[in-house]
């Protein structure tokens, strides 16, 4: 398939730069795949529009405060996003501008904190050392100084705010921070509605999927099926497991809440027990689904993994139509935007 069939025009102003008041305010776009029909839904009707025994499946990953802000000896400002460790005291990242970050190029922060580029990849992907006075000791100094990995389409002139802390995470967001963005569909979600959904009798368990570079990774290739994601980590404890293989085999409905679910269920698909591992797996249409009967998902950028894996479960042509509706009735795209809900 052509690169150009995922794309489409997303105005500026279509990107929601800011959450809103509530989580579980959003609007949501039910879209059921076999007969093309859709309807302009909110949030909040999601326990209604669920039957009992249905399982929804989330991303408990947390997010650390990934986004560092430095400067080079010349003074030029630099923007550092980290996507993990990678050991000895270096770490992945991206950085902007990145033509100015050959190998061994320095980057001082605040608190005397440094790095050095050990590696150069494509496209802004560089290894970072960092390199600490005596008395800091890095994870402190990153939860303190770090900023919320907004991603760059949010374009405030005061970047993140206080608010971002909480709103830029979900509700169930478990264990230690290791994702360089949040799993976006999870923001909707309200301890309220979680509530409802429970006495409706929809079940609810939860994977990790550690967001890194595979989610900012952008499609270069003409031709989709040459392209290669970057591998993520991922794991499914034995709880989780079993809840997933039993709605599997009671032939009930296995939602994935986000693309990062999704990605993770999949990958499990063959095998349903306790796991970690790497995931680099890309649905695009006419790869089919093993696991994932519905999907709850925001809107996505043009060109994107994203965009062609609920392509891959709604059609391309159903979800063409689908964006256009939205964008039509003024639905709020990407990260802190809206959402559909794919049955």
């Amino acid at each position: 398939m052509r690169l150009t069939e995922f794309d489409y025009e997303l105005p500026a102003d279509r990107i929601a730069q800011h959450p809103l008041p509530e989580r579980d305010a959003s609007r949501m776009l039910w879209l059921d795949r076999a007969s093309g029909r859709m309807e302009d839904r909110m949030f909040r009707e999601l326990p209604d529009l669920l039957a009992p025994g249905d399982l929804l499946v989330a991303n408990d990953s947390r997010v650390f405060p990934a986004r560092l802000v430095g400067r080079l000896a010349s003074g030029a400002k630099v923007e550092v996003l980290l996507l993990g460790a990678a050991g000895n005291g270096e770490w992945n990242a991206l950085v902007r501008p990145g033509r100015k970050l050959a190998r061994g190029a320095r980057i001082a922060f605040d608190s005397g904190v440094k790095a050095e580029v050990m590696e150069r990849g494509e496209r802004g992907e560089r290894r970072l050392r960092f390199a600490c006075p005596s008395e800091i000791e890095f994870d402190a100094w990153l939860v303190q100084r770090g900023h919320v990995p907004l991603p760059p389409y949010i374009r405030r002139r005061e970047g993140d705010a206080p608010e971002d802390r909480e709103r830029y995470q979900t509700v169930y967001a478990a264990g230690e921070g290791k994702s360089a963005a949040a799993p976006t569909a999870g923001l909707h979600f309200s301890p309220a509605l979680l509530k409802r959904l429970g006495e409706r009798g929809v079940g609810w368990t939860t994977v990790s999927l550690h967001v890194g570079l595979g989610t900012f990774q952008s499609v270069e290739c003409d031709e989709i099926e040459n392209h290669l994601i970057h591998s993520e980590h991922f794991e499914v404890t034995a709880p989780a497991a079993a809840a997933i293989a039993r709605a599997r085999g009671e032939h009930r409905r296995i939602i994935a809440v986000g693309t990062t679910a999704a990605r993770v269920l999949e990958t499990i698909a063959a095998d349903l027990v306790a796991t970690r591992g790497e995931t680099s797996i890309f649905l695009y249409p006419g790869r089919r689904f093993q696991l994932v009967d519905a999907l709850l998902t925001n809107f996505h950028a043009p060109r994107t993994t994203l965009l062609m894996m609920i392509s891959a479960l709604a059609g391309t042509e159903n979800i063409r139509r689908a964006y256009q509706h939205a964008l039509a009735n003024e639905y709020r795209f990407l990260s802190y935007g809206d959402c559909m809900l794919i049955t």
